[in-house]
């Protein structure tokens, strides 16, 4: 139920409404038989409009639509009757989204907030009746202007978890474990490989009621960007995260290869990953003692802060915790907590008064 129910990647047909026509009328009344023109204009098509939906975290409720189509705009009318609008269709997906023209690539939309609407596929404009055109050297307009047609094409809705701290290491690194205990999030643990199957999120509660959201992605492998192991299905994840928790278990054979191997898996990826901040923990360190702490931090880059955890002991928590706050509070490309924002806006307001 898990891998079915999380659904990141939709391909969908979308077809934004066409503009009605435009009138070609001419008024006729009772005492005046050539009244003028009195055309109408058409009405626009429907657009295709994306909604943010904070409680939406799956693009599963459209997966079984193939096809969306918006109204069509309605011809105008005599007497100077414009044509209604053609039904807009409001598609509600999950903060993280991020929407491309399947041909081109191009990227056309992207959902950041909740509440936020963007126009993903605007509706033509409909066309203008000939009573538009009248003039004083033009009285008798025999035209109007057909409407516009819609935005039609095959388009990709992708969505990219929108977390600040994504947690990458390999399988049974003990990320799930970590998750589970500095959240209040429930993720599969077992120990054997690949137990994560989708992106679990937790918010991570931090002092004077500050937080921060958390993400275990399932487990990178050697290979991973070439589509070993679960390939780089989740690794458009990554992305999205302010800052990167590289975790790697105290029992590794090598613990500097393996970091180097996570972080050359992401760099095929997408080299721009090597730009966030990166994060290193030790886990399930309840086994080492202060000897091995230390030989295990001298073959650790000396660039990468780290700290050693365990999640059974609660073990360096608290630590990772304050070094997690620290790293995105210096991130200035992170989408603040708007609840926080405005809590930092009013101490500096009082500050100056």
């Amino acid at each position: 139920m898990e891998k079915a129910n999380f659904v990141d990647y939709i391909r969908v047909f979308c077809r934004s409404g066409k503009g009605g026509a435009g009138s070609m009328h001419f008024m006729r009344t009772k005492f005046n038989a050539q009244a003028g023109p009195d055309g109408g204009d058409g009405g626009r098509g429907g657009h295709i409009i994306l909604r943010g939906n904070s409680q939406l975290w799956t693009l599963l409720h459209l997966r079984w639509h193939k096809m969306l189509l918006a109204e069509n705009g309605e011809n105008g009318s005599g007497d100077n009757c414009t044509g209604r609008f053609g039904k807009d269709i409001i598609i509600e997906v999950p903060l993280g989204t991020q929407t491309r023209d399947e041909e081109t690539g191009e990227i056309e939309a992207e959902i950041l907030h909740d509440g936020q609407e963007i126009i993903w596929l605007p509706g033509g404009q409909g066309g203008r009746g000939n009573a538009y055109f009248k003039s004083a050297t033009n009285q008798t307009p025999e035209y109007a202007q057909p409407g516009m047609p819609g935005v039609e094409g095959w388009k990709i809705v992708e969505l990219k978890v929108l977390a600040d701290v994504g947690l990458v290491g390999f399988p049974n690194a003990g990320k799930s474990t970590l998750l589970s205990t500095i959240t209040a999030a429930k993720p599969k643990v077992a120990d054997y490989a690949f137990t994560t199957l989708t992106p679990q999120l937790g918010m991570v509660q931090y002092r004077d009621n500050r937080s921060f959201c958390i993400a275990d992605l399932p487990g990178i492998i050697e290979g991973a960007h070439e589509g070993k192991g679960l390939g780089h299905r989740f690794l458009r994840h990554i992305e999205r995260n302010s800052v990167l928790l590289f975790l790697i278990p105290a029992d590794s054979a090598d613990h500097r290869k393996e970091f180097e191997v996570l972080v050359n898996e992401l760099e095929q990826y997408n080299p721009e990953l090597l730009d966030k901040q990166f994060l290193l923990a030790i886990s399930k360190s309840d086994m080492l003692d202060d000897e091995l702490k230390a030989a295990i931090s001298a073959e650790l880059p000396e660039d990468v802060p780290h700290v050693f955890i365990s999640s059974v002991t609660n073990q360096g928590l608290t630590e990772l915790k304050d070094m997690l706050w620290s790293a995105l509070s210096a991130d200035t490309n992170r989408i603040p907590d708007t609840k926080v924002q405005e809590e930092e806006e009013e101490e500096d307001e009082a500050d100056a008064e």
